[in-house]
């Protein structure tokens, strides 16, 4: 039992320095993006505590919770996209550039919502008769940011498909299917916003507008943050002493839950009977059951013949 709580001690005090060494070894604009995030997420939590003070509505269109979600969404996958994009081999130059134009994109994002959420009216789908000047410069901010994501997302995702024969196995396979699941998202993402346009804008159904956007929403979220927990569980196995192989195969099985789970809510509203559910519950499991070989394997001192 002792050796196994000090090898334990010692594999997290090795991440922790890793992890601290991954901020102060980055280049300015990555230093740059981790703090830009740490900003977005405490407007996130800013804005949750708004929420929960004036007891507003949780869903509609001027409820707090769009601020408060956007600002630790965005925070999120800002710090997620500086840290895993350090995995792909490439110009130091090409990943500043892309993390500075996304980084940019994210916080014009908030930003808009956030100013729109104070100025309560509604941040997206404003039926051109009721919009006013800065409801016009919010959507024109809105849709030059999500282009920019758009085309920062593409770039990386093209990257991470390529053969590199420096990256592990395990953690190429998180990467593609990772950034391939984010790319998902971003397709729903748009679809939502191009949809919702239509109906405001062409047919003036605000309501229907803000309704097939909700529907779609719980895809959008399930397949945005696939980018962040495949790598993780890769970086994670880097400290289990174990083949490449067994991390690969952790990080198959991982794929293979995460990506039922996330195929599911996807596709939930299309389908009307039990199988989503169960298919659901058996992804999670599935990935839960990696996570847990993974810690497993972590934390169990290796074994030396005697």
């Amino acid at each position: 039992m002792n050796t196994t709580i000090m090898h334990g001690s010692r594999v997290l005090r090795t991440m922790t320095t890793d992890l601290a060494e991954a901020y102060r070894g980055g280049s300015t604009v990555e230093r740059g993006c981790y703090q830009l995030a740490a900003v977005l997420v405490l407007s996130g939590l800013v804005h949750l505590g708004v929420l929960m003070v004036t007891g507003g509505p949780w869903t509609g269109p001027l409820s707090w919770r769009k601020p408060a979600t956007f600002g630790l969404s965005f925070g999120l996958t800002l710090a997620t996209l500086t840290w895993v994009l350090s995995f792909v081999p490439m110009r130091g130059v090409t990943r500043s550039r892309l993390l500075a134009v996304f980084g940019a994109a994210c916080a014009v994002e908030v930003a808009g919502i956030t100013v729109q959420a104070w100025r309560r009216v509604p941040s997206h789908f404003t039926p051109p008769a009721d919009a006013t000047a800065v409801d016009a410069v919010a959507a024109v901010a809105a849709a030059s940011g999500a282009v920019a994501i758009v085309g920062v997302i593409t770039a990386a995702t093209v990257k991470t498909l390529r053969h590199h024969e420096e990256v592990p196995p395990s953690m190429r396979l998180a990467l593609r299917v990772g950034f391939l699941s984010l790319m998902v998202a971003l397709a729903i993402g748009v679809l939502m916003m191009a949809r919702g346009a239509v109906l405001t804008r062409v047919q003036g159904d605000v309501a229907q507008a803000f309704a097939f956007s909700a529907a779609l929403k719980p895809g959008h979220a399930a397949t945005m943050h696939g980018v962040l927990v495949l790598p993780a569980l890769a970086w994670l196995l880097r400290y289990a002493e174990r083949p490449e192989r067994f991390r690969t195969n952790a990080v198959r099985l991982a794929t293979a839950g995460y990506g039922a789970f996330a195929t599911t809510i996807v596709l939930d509203p299309l389908l009307n009977s039990a199988l989503p559910s169960a298919l659901a519950v058996a992804g999670t499991l599935t990935l839960t059951a990696a996570a847990a070989l993974t810690v497993h394997a972590i934390a169990t001192p290796p074994t030396h013949p005697g």
